[in-house]
């Protein structure tokens, strides 16, 4: 099976012009692609995860990527998927997010002469004339037609900004950049994304009259890749200082049975045949299924010495000591008068966001400390009580070792 026809069998693909044409750039090596992040944090998280396996793969099937890194279109903010105004970042902020993207994305894609590239729009977009774009780019433009994107219908009631309105007229100016510059042929961005892909592609095709070079392909990322960003704790991140390989590893062991083998093709690069013999799993097989997912993802974010590690602390869980467990130290400032209280250690810990969270699972009856539940929000351990580690868990399947630095 050729990649394009993978990307399809992993339902990966969600719309494409040109099909036939960009079936053969990419089945032959030949598509120049890149694929936009914006840096609107310090880390890469799980919602950007699906659109680097694509790089990875369509770079491992001998084609060439482009990460462009939004440098200049964070300072408008993105409206697609908002209800409001992304909040303004500084430039010290937007630098400080690119060179934390580019850290990781290295992980995943390999960069170097007749390799991927790494580009920031920034290089370009800070620098533009604006009566000069206004002549070359806006001219290209409808109104009306970019009205009716969808981006910016569901904007209109809140109200959406005159700065936000030229999102689209940014990005698609990106790719007319990346044309001129790198012989970008290809684009792929979520679904939210197809109305400012195809003004990226209407402007080549207005500009240099090249339609049949500026194609455009869209993955099932907002509907599927962004909602994997989000679990009830906060987003999950691909940088282990946010989000620790243990808890990268539990979320997708914790998938819903009707996900996991959807994720499995989408993320994981697992041969497809070895996958489909999984369409039968059902019960107890589900759960060796999410094992496997967490394993590969853990692998591939982490490495495997850590995926190993997360592994075997997540089966402790169904062991008596949890020796195994993740470890969550605290220190004396964390104790009063001698004793460090239930919510405080179900915060350090991480289990919780918040005291008031830790309230409620407490009160709801779903904490233990060494298997035993605790139900006193007033409840307190001495040093000499934690001793070598206590095994604090909040549900079934979230726990950790609290130790004493």
């Amino acid at each position: 099976m050729q990649i394009y026809e993978e990307l399809k069998a992993r339902g990966l693909i969600a719309q494409v012009t040109n099909e036939e044409e960009v079936r053969e750039l990419v089945n032959n090596g030949k598509a120049v692609f890149y694929i936009g992040f914006d840096p609107t944090a310090d880390s890469l998280h799980v919602g950007h995860f699906m659109a680097l396996c694509l790089m990875k793969r369509l770079q491992m099937a001998g084609n060439k990527p482009i990460a462009l890194i939004g440098g200049g279109t964070a300072h408008i903010g993105d409206p697609s998927g908002r209800t409001d105004m992304r909040s303004m970042m500084t430039t010290e902020t937007i630098n400080h997010n690119c060179e934390c993207f580019k850290k990781q994305m290295e992980r995943f894609i390999e960069f170097g002469e007749d390799k991927a590239i790494m580009v920031n729009n920034a290089d370009w977009l800070l620098d533009l004339n604006y009566v000069e774009l206004l002549r070359e780019v806006g001219a290209c433009f409808s109104v009306n037609n970019m009205l009716r994107a969808e981006c910016y219908k569901q904007r209109m009631e809140k109200g959406l900004s005159f700065l936000e309105f030229n999102y689209m007229i940014m990005q698609s100016y990106d790719f007319l950049e990346l044309y001129r510059r790198f012989g970008c042929n290809l684009q792929f961005g979520g679904d939210d994304q197809w109305s400012n892909m195809l003004g990226g592609r209407e402007l080549i095709r207005r500009k240099l009259d090249k339609e049949s070079h500026a194609m455009t392909i869209t993955l099932l990322l907002n509907s599927e890749g962004k909602k994997m960003g989000k679990t009830v704790g906060g987003a999950v991140w691909l940088d282990p200082n946010k989000t620790s390989p243990y808890d990268f590893y539990q979320y997708w062991r914790n998938v819903g049975d009707a996900d996991v083998l959807k994720c499995i093709r989408m993320l994981t690069f697992l041969p497809l045949e070895e996958i489909d013999k999984m369409d039968s799993w059902e019960g107890a097989q589900l759960n060796t299924a999410k094992e496997i997912l967490a394993f590969e993802l853990t692998k591939l974010v982490h490495g495997e010495e850590e995926a190993n590690k997360a592994q075997s602390a997540a089966r402790a869980l169904f062991s008596d000591g949890g020796s195994d467990a993740p470890e969550a130290p605290v220190s004396d400032e964390d104790f009063t008068d001698g004793a460090i209280d239930i919510l405080t250690m179900l915060v350090k810990s991480g289990l919780v966001a918040s005291r008031s969270e830790a309230r409620r699972a407490v009160e709801q009856g779903g904490v233990t400390v060494d298997n035993e539940k605790v139900t006193d929000i007033k409840k307190a351990f001495t040093k000499d009580d934690i001793g070598e580690g206590i095994l604090l868990k909040r549900g079934k399947k979230n726990f950790k070792k609290i130790v004493v630095e």
